[in-house]
């Protein structure tokens, strides 16, 4: 059986594991969206120097979900 000691380090050690896993999901979420600015900025980008039509634009969208699809699977 734990005495009172070991199990104050034990839930110690387990608030400092959540502590270091949310800060690390925060900046993975973090990471993520700056990436998708980055992304749609540049397809702004294109958008506007290519002078595209509404389906244009559209269909380069979709070319850009279909990257994003395909990435997701060779994720997992």
């Amino acid at each position: 059986m734990l005495n009172n000691t070991s199990q104050t380090k034990q839930t110690k050690s387990h608030i400092e594991l959540d502590m270091m896993l949310n800060y690390a999901r925060k900046e993975e979420r973090q990471n993520r969206a700056e990436l998708m600015i980055s992304r749609l900025q540049m397809l702004a980008w294109i958008i506007r120097r290519d002078e595209m039509s509404c389906v244009e634009a559209a269909e380069l969208l979709q070319q850009e979900v279909e990257k994003l699809k395909a990435q997701i699977e060779v994720a997992f």
